[in-house]
């Protein structure tokens, strides 16, 4: 694993120019400086996009991969944005990636049906974790609001654990746990049997990292019995509120279910959550034929961010690879989407709180 960091001259080579515009990446800020520490110390900007492009806590969940090809679409498609009085990019710096080839590399022949390569890959993710979290806790404590974009949501525990421990480094919070909300079509909170996608907020919650957890849109068919046990034992740490509820039985609309939701949460410290499979007809690790519109992750997105003390947002499992349209635009523009939503949505914040 590696970090790399993104120079001026990187993000110029993926800027569409066109007389009489201005593209949103010609406005952002490029990581300047040799270390991950010295790029934030110079930025002035407000948020950072970050890229994780790995899949295989995905696979080591049984998933399907395709989750590392998210990042650069989304990036190009961000930076081709117009700058324009809506968001101008001033305020957004572009730092970069890890780079996980050699991880990817090395599981590429897997079996993970078989149990010897599964405990390998699951051991692999623990090491990703291990490489993930120092650098999500860098950026937190640097006061930055942090946009995390691919990866499986195997990432979702080194990003909470980052995160937490970055705030408490700042002084922010006086012990290490944080809030996250998350439109997911499951928990993943699945047994702490080695690490995969579906069990990053288990091992959040186990290690204290996390101290409350709202889903939102959870698919009771596509669920195991033992979550829903362990949901009815933590009603005071977890709240869900289904897919089944929202749209079956109409028991409260979507607006309503995220209302509830930022409700349980407080006015704390909350990481933002979107698992992409969560969204209708979306190429993803687990694409769904029946699941929410793209127009309301988007306002998912910005009600929370307007009305959390967000500190991140994490964008997971998006697998433009999987389209069957062999070149995938639609997914990258999405996530552009949600994007720039949470960045005019916590500007919003600011200004009413």
């Amino acid at each position: 694993m590696q970090l790399k960091l993104y120079s001026r001259h990187q993000i110029d080579r993926l800027i569409k120019h066109r007389e009489n515009e201005i593209r949103l990446g010609e406005k952002v800020e490029a990581a300047e400086g040799r270390t991950l520490e010295e790029a934030l110390e110079k930025s002035t900007a407000r948020f950072v996009i970050f890229g994780l492009p790995e899949d295989i806590g995905v696979r080591a969940n049984f998933g399907r991969g395709g989750a590392y090809s998210a990042w650069q679409p989304a990036l190009s498609t961000i930076l081709n944005l117009q700058s324009n009085e809506a968001l101008t990019g001033e305020q957004i710096q572009v730092l970069g990636n890890i780079d996980f080839s050699d991880e990817m590399d090395e599981v590429k022949d897997f079996n993970f049906q078989d149990e010897n390569d599964l405990k390998k890959a699951r051991e692999i993710v623990s090491r990703i974790d291990e490489f993930v979290y120092p650098v999500i806790k860098t950026i937190i404590a640097s006061g930055k609001d942090l946009i995390i974009i691919g990866g499986g949501h195997n990432n979702s525990y080194p990003v909470i654990r980052g995160t937490a421990e970055g705030l408490k480094q700042a002084g922010k919070i006086s012990d290490k746990g944080i809030h996250s909300i998350n439109l997911d079509a499951h928990s993943d909170l699945r047994p702490l049997e080695g690490r995969h996608s579906g069990n990053g907020f288990s091992y959040a919650i186990n290690d204290g990292y996390l101290k409350r957890y709202a889903v939102v849109g959870l698919q009771e068919i596509f669920n195991p019995g033992f979550v829903f046990q362990k949901l009815e034992k933590h009603h005071d740490k977890i709240r869900v509120f289904t897919f089944d509820d929202i749209y079956i039985h109409c028991r409260f609309g979507f607006d309503e279910a995220v209302k509830r939701a930022i409700g349980f949460l407080k006015d704390s410290y909350t990481g933002i959550e979107i698992d992409m499979d969560t969204i209708q007809n979306i190429p993803s690790s687990a694409k769904t034929s029946c699941g929410v519109s793209t127009i309301e992750a988007r306002r998912y997105i910005n009600q929370v961010a307007s009305a959390c003390r967000a500190v991140y947002l994490h964008i997971a499992e998006a697998a433009p690879v999987l389209s069957h349209i062999k070149t995938d635009l639609k997914t990258g523009k999405l996530i552009a989407y949600l994007v720039t939503d949470y960045i005019k949505a916590r500007v919003q914040y600011e200004t009413t709180h």
